[in-house]
């Protein structure tokens, strides 16, 4: 077998099998469509010719070329969960990719929204939602329930009809590898919902074609990334300082500040979806790092 020919089994694999979400699955297909390249450019056809040494070449050449220690470490265990796949597939009697080691990954802490900050977001958006303009009210909404449940971007735009429940305050999302969870939010959040349902949506989708997609667009279709993405980065961007300004920036203040308040470490894993308490494990460190400088400004013999 040829290694285009692979490459297009494992990427089908990763939809059909694993259920990995389209943005995992590009991510993937990005990195080893650059390997296969690089096997074009080497004259490497066959499999054959995917040894530890030419993965370690082509991770060399990646790292020349200027790309960061955490694009190196996704595409050294993008290649490594191909390699394992061939094995397993009997395409590959060997798994070139086993020994495949890459850099750590740089680990920056996430940005945090403060509470004031916070706050002045809100309050602009109420005031924008008071006239009862149908997307002020829905981006009101998305803001809300983003702080308010730490959703990744991609499980909000996929929420349908009933996967919202305002009666018992919780919604039901699809997280990564298709594992379901439900998750609390609050009044605030409950109440901007309410509000969009009953003053927003039905005017985004009347006369258009019918949709089970909870929040829609100005056409009345299902609701992109891509508009999520652009509203919060336009709220954030007055805001100043540094780190994404996008909507993850919401999830990581959701967690820090439940943290913050008392929440125990493994409830707040369950509500963000970590397979792995590591992940999670990572916004004590910005408490701490809060902690810390407000006892450096606060007390009188720091």
């Amino acid at each position: 077998m040829q290694l285009e020919s692979a490459l297009d089994g494992f990427i089908a694999y990763l939809g059909a099998e694993r259920g990995y979400s389209e943005h995992t699955i590009k991510a993937y297909s990005s990195d080893l469509r650059d390997l296969a390249n690089y096997a074009e450019r080497r004259n490497v056809k066959s499999l054959d010719g995917i040894t530890l040494e030419f993965l370690r070449e082509w991770l060399y050449e990646s790292a020349q070329s200027g790309l960061s220690k955490t694009t190196l470490a996704r595409r050294s265990a993008s290649v490594r969960s191909f390699t394992a796949w061939m094995r397993r597939q009997g395409i590959s009697e060997n798994d070139a990719g086993a020994r495949l080691k890459s850099p750590k990954a740089e680990q920056s802490l996430p940005r945090v929204i403060s509470m004031p900050q916070l706050d002045e977001i809100f309050e602009g958006l109420v005031e924008e939602a008071s006239e009862g303009e149908p997307l002020a009210l829905r981006d009101l909404a998305i803001i809300e329930l983003l702080y308010a449940s730490g959703l990744r971007v991609s499980e909000l735009v996929g929420l349908s009809m009933g996967d919202v429940d305002l009666d018992r305050l919780t919604v039901r999302v699809m997280g990564k590898g298709s594992k379901e969870r439900v998750v609390p939010f609050g009044i605030p959040a409950a109440s901007a919902l309410t509000d969009y349902l009953t003053r927003s949506r039905k005017l985004l989708v009347e006369g258009k074609p019918a949709t089970t997609a909870f929040f829609v667009g100005a056409r009345g279709g299902k609701l992109s990334t891509r508009a999520v993405y652009a509203l919060v980065a336009s709220l954030l961007e007055p805001l100043g300082g540094s780190g994404p300004a996008g909507p993850h920036a919401l999830r990581h203040t959701a967690a820090t500040h439940l943290l913050d308040g008392g929440a125990d470490l493994r409830i707040v894993q369950e509500m963000l979806g970590h397979a792995s308490m590591g992940t999670t494990q990572i916004y004590t460190h910005v408490s701490m790092e809060r902690l810390t400088s407000s006892y450096q400004q606060a007390h009188p013999r720091a």
